[in-house]
């Protein structure tokens, strides 16, 4: 006879949860099937004694951010999470993929926005401030917002874009809740501070409740991280300039083996570097200090000892009360004049003075670590990370300058030993989901890096689409980089075509962008056909020229008008199309 379902279908639970605890019920010995019917019938008294709260309705929540390198994204990120553990309905949203009059909407907003250079707006965010700054902005009467800016406190124009839109959402009739936040480089502790405060103003808990404070540091994640870097071992470290080239590029080999390192071609991985332990002994000797071996080892591995801020000049004046230091923080541009090309060295040195422990690490900010296009694939190179690294050394005001990062991995490191590291995302610059589009890659320099990636993933997958890269460097014979690797790829039809601009090799100057514009009957041709255009590299000079460019070919092969080819070039980023990494 067959037995009868312990639960009838018209039990209060879904057709397949039903199923499962007949099967479990089904196997049950009648001592397990007590126990439980016991366990149930005390959970239920005790859930009578505190009878539950009635359910209250979710306060929405805007979290609108402004990135470049996507520190302010992985903020409002963090702060999503923290808010709908607090009860808020809470939402991210790229500047990129909305405009004012979207976001006017919105109840409450938090604005978390980062400055890129000297004051501008991430790149991806130019659209929606042009449109918040225009006179036809829409009104933000209805809106609660706090705003959070991030920057660097060794540019000018710090948290430029963080103020204009602090400023403009209360001229614009919204009502701030709390207190616009300036944060630096080092700015973990500050943003959880502040993120608490900006929710508790939004919606206040009711008293006695418990507050949940946010940890922008610990992300629920086993990988490396910037507070929990990975100490990766160094395989391989090899300079790719010819002994007769100008400067020094190393390609470096990293095991990356155990460390849930799950970086993608476009990704960046971020380098924790240490000083150099010469300039550590200057500094120490200026602010008479020197043979303290624990403030040596402190000076070396967690402080900035090179970036001179304007805070730092104020900070110096007061405390040694030198007149001419103090006038000199007073007047923005005899302080740009000095700080151009300067250290923290020349700082202790304008103005002699002995210094305590705290009081020059007071004057310090936190070692940053130093970001480096990933230069390669981990369907190439399962357990590696390759990166490409540039030497950064120069003479200013009768010192010799090097590099952090860059001289801390190609002077002091080898292969053998290790570097610590993580990765840092960089979502807005991967290969297209199709691997059939075409791909247009402009990276002179160590701009390529990221380039060698695509190309090992897109060889690694059997990609159809046709890829095209232009490659700058100063001389042919001693700087091509990666010459025989893309020589392999042109053999093997995984790279259709390759154009180079050497520009010390003639009496005139080649760059990318002259070889782009001599191509543009081609290039318009590809970008008509769908193609996805990347750039990587300098952005004072480099990326600028290079879209300068692009507006041209637009005019010309396009028969645009100049506002046209600006509007055409925004669709193709917009679209995903045209993409920058630049720095």
């Amino acid at each position: 006879m067959q037995s009868l379902p312990l639960l009838p279908e018209t039990a209060p639970f879904p057709a397949d949860q039903i199923a499962a605890l007949n099967r479990i019920m089904g196997n049950a010995t009648a001592e397990q099937r007590a126990w439980l019917g016991g366990f149930l019938a005390g959970h239920q008294a005790a859930n009578l004694a505190q009878p539950a709260p009635a359910p209250a309705r979710k306060v929405g929540l805007t979290i609108l951010y402004a990135t470049e390198s996507g520190n302010a994204e992985a903020l409002a990120g963090a702060a999503r999470k923290s808010a709908s553990r607090l009860g808020f309905a809470a939402r991210t949203v790229d500047m990129a993929d909305t405009t004012p009059a979207e976001i006017a909407r919105a109840e409450n907003l938090l604005i978390l926005a980062s400055t890129w250079g000297e004051g501008d707006p991430p790149e991806r965010a130019t659209d929606f401030m042009r449109a918040l700054l225009a006179e036809d902005a829409p009104r933000f009467d209805k809106t609660r917002f706090a705003v959070l800016a991030l920057g660097d406190r060794a540019y000018v124009n710090f948290c430029q874009t963080g103020r204009q839109i602090d400023e403009r959402l209360a001229a614009l009739g919204g009502r701030r809740v709390t207190d616009r936040i300036e944060c630096d480089l080092d700015y973990d502790a500050d943003a959880a501070a502040w993120l608490d405060r900006a929710l508790h103003e939004i919606a206040p808990e009711p008293e006695g409740a418990a507050v949940i404070h946010v940890d922008f540091a610990r992300a629920a994640t086993e990988a490396p991280s910037r507070q929990a870097p990975f100490d990766a071992e160094i395989t391989e470290h090899v300079n790719l300039n010819g002994s007769r080239s100008s400067t020094r590029t190393v390609h470096l080999e990293l095991s990356v083996a155990g460390a849930a390192l799950a970086y993608e071609p476009g990704d960046a991985i971020g380098v924790v570097p240490s000083n150099d332990p010469a300039l550590v002994e200057q500094v120490l000797h200026a602010a008479g200090l020197a043979g303290d071996n624990d403030l040596h080892t402190a000076l070396r591995e967690r402080y900035d000892i090179t970036t001179l801020t304007r805070p730092q000049v104020a900070a110096y004046a007061a405390l040694t009360q030198d007149a001419t230091l103090g006038a000199l923080a007073n007047d923005e541009a005899a302080l740009a004049a000095f700080m151009a090309g300067r250290q923290v060295i020349d700082l202790l040195d304008a103005a002699s003075h002995r210094l305590t422990e705290a009081q020059l690490t007071s004057l310090l900010r936190p070692l940053p670590p130093r970001l480096y296009s990933v230069a390669s694939s981990r369907k190439a190179t399962p357990d590696e990370a390759h990166l490409l690294v540039a030497a950064v050394e120069y003479d200013a005001h009768g010192r010799q300058r090097k590099g952090v990062a860059s001289m801390d991995v190609i002077e002091r490191r080898k292969a053998g030993g290790s570097l610590r590291l993580y990765l840092k995302p960089n979502p807005h610059f991967r290969l297209p989901a199709d691997p059939d589009r075409p791909v247009i890659m402009v990276g002179p320099g160590t701009g390529v890096a990221p380039f060698r990636g695509f190309m090992q993933e897109r060889d690694a997958i059997g990609a159809k689409g046709k890829n095209w890269l232009f490659f700058g460097g100063r001389n042919f014979t001693h700087d091509f980089l990666y010459q025989l690797e893309w020589q392999d790829l042109l053999k093997r039809g995984v790279l259709s075509r390759l154009d180079v601009a050497f520009s010390r090799d003639q009496r005139g100057k080649i760059y990318v962008q002259h070889r782009m514009w001599e191509a543009r009957d081609e290039l318009f041709g590809w970008l008509r056909d769908g193609a996805a255009l990347y750039v990587c590299g300098d952005a004072k000079a480099m990326a600028k020229d290079v879209h300068a460019t692009l507006l041209r070919i637009a005019a010309e092969q396009g028969g645009m008008a100049p506002e046209a080819a600006e509007v055409w070039l925004g669709e193709l980023r917009r679209a995903g199309r045209y993409l920058r990494d630049v720095y």
